[in-house]
């Protein structure tokens, strides 16, 4: 398989970023999309150019770190996959690739495809914890919950942060991400104790963040590789009036 591999070239978030092409041939159909982009930074290296700088880890979908727009799609086009599961069989018949930043005013790019998503941290510190000591794996089994209410946790629990939901907005909103995280704990009873400061805190920070606002376009839900429910935003809405009218009453 050969591309002509466009991909955005940024030396530091102070400096002024742009596309750069590049050729590459006899590519693997069987090759992930990051094998492809470390068999381009070989090249690069080999005639004495910088690699491109781009985000990873597991390389199994569980980190979310690398993250990448493909295509002007986040995470490219393969549903319910991360970038480094996407694999290049499955953009047969593309010769083209554009490759790019998440974009958002809160992940300003720190070089090339990497953004600093520390934004998500702050997040997570503001609300995203449990005071109550629930024990042992064991003693904590002991709790009941409905099943549903599990389930439904659980799925919120699978959200791996990885901000295609924020680079699918036309706001870049952190709302699917936030009512996740919100969602994963305010649907269990070891939650309770902050749940009302939960998301107060949490939903403050995101706007502190400079995140946009959600007008319910669903994309945030197209391009989650988790497959996250927007019905978690209808939750984190619910859970946020009954945070205002507690606050008021008291």
């Amino acid at each position: 398989m050969d591309f002509k591999v466009h991909v955005w070239r940024q030396k530091n978030r102070n400096s002024q970023g742009k596309m750069v092409t590049y050729e590459l041939a006899n590519i693997s159909e069987e090759m992930s999309f990051l094998e492809m982009l470390d068999v381009l930074n070989e090249q690069l290296i080999g005639r004495n150019e910088e690699p491109i700088a781009f985000d990873h880890d597991c390389r199994e979908g569980i980190c979310g770190a690398c993250s990448a727009v493909i295509n002007g799609v986040p995470h490219g086009p393969e549903h319910g996959t991360t970038t480094c599961q996407l694999h290049m069989r499955s953009l047969k018949g593309v010769r083209e690739l554009f490759v790019e930043p998440f974009r958002s005013r809160a992940f300003p790019i720190i070089k090339d495809l990497v953004v600093d998503r520390s934004a998500f941290d702050r997040i997570i510190s503001a609300g995203g914890y449990v005071s109550v000591n629930a024990g042992s794996a064991q003693d904590a089994n002991n709790l009941p919950v409905p099943k549903e209410a599990a389930d439904k946790s659980f799925d919120a629990a699978t959200c791996i942060g990885c901000g295609a939901c924020v680079a699918a907005c036309k706001n870049a909103s952190a709302m699917l991400f936030v009512s996740a995280k919100i969602s994963q704990l305010a649907l269990l009873p070891q939650g309770d104790p902050e749940r009302d400061r939960r998301v107060s805190k949490m939903v403050k920070q995101m706007d502190e963040e400079g995140f946009g606002n959600c007008t319910n376009t669903y994309e945030c839900e197209a391009a989650c590789p988790k497959e996250i429910s927007v019905e978690n935003i209808a939750r984190l809405n619910c859970e946020f009036l009954r945070s205002t009218f507690i606050s008021n009453e008291e």
